[in-house]
C-alpha cells in the first residue's frame, strides 16, 4: 500500500462504553472541563439500544455510551469488558476509496459504505474489524454534515466546561497485547502505517541490583505520516510477564485494548495545578525519581524551562532527546482507580506537552520503573499520596 492511500485526514473520535453515563458527564464537564457538544437522538436510542452524549475540547471529542435495554452494541460490549474503549474513528477524505483499499488489503469491514444526510451535508460512513480485542475502527467522511455520526444531535451552544485547561488534541493512542505482533502486521499491511519508535526493557535490565519480579515492556508506535496519527503498542516483556503491567492491563480488561489516551496541551503545569485542585488523582512518582533525575537531564544535555522543585511537587515526568528537546508528561490513575469501581476498567488518560522531543518517554519508562522497584526494594518505603 503507498504512503496515505487510506486517505486519512485525521483523528475523529474515541467511543467510550461505560456502565455509568452521568457520571462521565460529571468527570468531563467538572474535572476535564470539556463542553457537551451533543447527544444521541431518540431515533438513535430506540434502534441502537444506547444513550450517548459527545464532550468535546480543542479536536478532542470522546463519545459515551451506555446501554439501555439489551440488543445493543454498547451492551454486548459491556458483557465482555469493563468500561472502555468500543471505537476509534478516523475522518477520511473519501470513504468508497478507503472501503475499497482496505477490504483489498485484507481488511474485514463490518458494513458496506452507509450515507447518511441532513439538512447541513452528508456522512458516509462504514467500520471494520481489528485485532484490537473487540475495539473497531470507524471511517467518516463529512461533507458539511455537522455531527460525528448518524443520529447524533448537535447542540447549537455547548453545554457545560469551556475548555480553560487549553486541550487541544489527541498526541497518541496505546494498545497493550499479550501479543503484538499481529496488530503490528495489520497496521501495516491494512491501514498502510509505518513504524516510528521502539523500545523494550524490563526493570531488571536498569536496576543495578537483583530483582525477584518486575515489570517490562516491548513497545512499538506505529503511524501515518500524512495524517500524523499515532498508535502505540505495548506487550509484556520476559522473564516475568505475569507481573508485567501489560498483562495485568490485559487480564483486568479482559482481553486486548486501548488502555490510554494522551491529551495535549501547552501548559501542563497549570493543567495538572487545576486538575489536582479538582480532586483528579494521579499515579503517583517516587522522590526516588527525581532524585535522578538532574543527573539524567545532563546526560541527556536538557535544560529545562521549569522548576523541578514545582514538577516534583506535582510529580510530572520529564524525558528528552537532547538540547532543546524534551516533553512532560503525567497519567490519570485508570478509571476504575478513580471512580473506586473496578468495572470501571482500567483505562486512563495521559497529559502531555511536548517541547520538541517527539519521542513517547522511554526514558520515563525506565527511570520510573526503576524507581518504584527501589523504593519497592527499601526496608521502609515512605508512603506515597495519590
Amino acid at each position: 500500500m503507498q504512503m496515505g492511500k487510506l486517505g486519512i485526514k485525521g483523528l475523529l473520535g474515541l467511543h467510550y462504553y461505560v456502565r455509568d453515563l452521568e457520571r462521565s458527564r460529571r468527570f468531563y464537564i467538572e474535572r476535564l472541563d470539556f463542553e457537551e457538544i451533543g447527544k444521541s437522538s431518540a431515533e438513535l436510542e430506540e434502534k441502537g439500544r444506547q444513550r450517548s452524549l459527545v464532550f468535546g475540547a480543542g479536536d478532542i471529542v470522546i463519545t459515551c455510551s451506555s446501554p439501555l435495554g439489551s440488543g445493543g452494541r454498547a451492551e454486548r460490549y459491556l458483557q465482555k469488558h469493563p468500561d472502555g474503549i468500543g471505537t476509534v474513528s478516523f475522518e477520511v477524505e473519501d470513504a468508497r476509496r478507503a472501503f475499497e483499499v482496505l477490504e483489498g488489503c485484507g481488511g474485514t469491514p463490518i458494513t458496506e459504505v452507509q450515507q447518511h444526510q441532513d439538512d447541513s451535508g452528508t456522512l458516509a460512513t462504514f467500520s471494520i474489524t481489528t485485532p484490537f480485542g473487540d475495539t473497531t475502527f470507524r471511517f467518516v467522511e463529512r461533507r458539511g454534515y455537522r455531527g460525528l455520526f448518524a443520529g447524533m444531535e448537535c447542540y447549537q451552544s455547548p453545554k457545560g466546561g469551556k475548555n480553560s485547561l487549553g486541550f487541544d488534541h489527541i498526541d497518541h493512542i496505546t494498545s497493550n497485547f499479550q501479543t503484538m505482533a499481529p496488530a503490528l502486521l495489520w497496521l501495516e499491511r491494512v491501514m498502510g502505517f509505518e513504524q516510528l519508535w521502539e523500545v523494550e526493557f524490563h526493570t531488571s535490565d536498569v536496576a543495578g541490583y537483583r530483582v525477584h519480579e518486575g515489570s517490562g515492556l516491548r513497545s512499538k508506535v506505529m503511524w501515518d505520516p500524512n495524517s500524523g496519527i499515532k498508535l502505540a503498542n505495548n506487550e509484556p516483556y520476559r522473564p516475568y510477564f505475569k507481573s508485567s503491567q501489560i498483562n495485568i492491563f490485559t487480564e483486568q480488561h479482559r482481553g486486548d485494548g486501548v488502555q490510554h489516551a494522551a491529551l495535549s496541551t501547552p501548559d501542563i503545569i497549570g493543567t495538572v495545578e487545576t486538575l489536582r485542585a479538582r480532586g483528579v488523582e494521579f499515579m503517583p512518582t517516587p522522590h526516588s525519581y527525581y532524585e535522578a533525575l538532574p543527573r539524567r537531564l545532563e546526560r541527556l544535555g536538557v535544560e529545562l524551562e521549569e522548576d523541578p522543585a514545582v514538577l516534583e511537587r506535582l510529580e510530572i515526568l520529564v524525558d528528552g532527546a537532547g538540547p532543546g528537546q524534551y516533553l512532560l508528561q503525567i497519567f490519570l490513575k485508570d478509571s476504575a482507580g478513580l471512580y473506586g469501581a473496578a468495572d470501571a476498567g482500567p483505562f486512563f488518560f495521559e497529559i502531555i506537552e511536548r517541547k520538541g522531543d517527539e519521542g513517547f518517554g522511554a526514558g520515563n519508562f525506565r527511570a520510573l520503573f526503576e524507581s518504584i522497584e527501589r523504593d519497592q526494594q527499601a526496608p521502609n518505603p515512605p508512603r506515597k499520596s495519590g
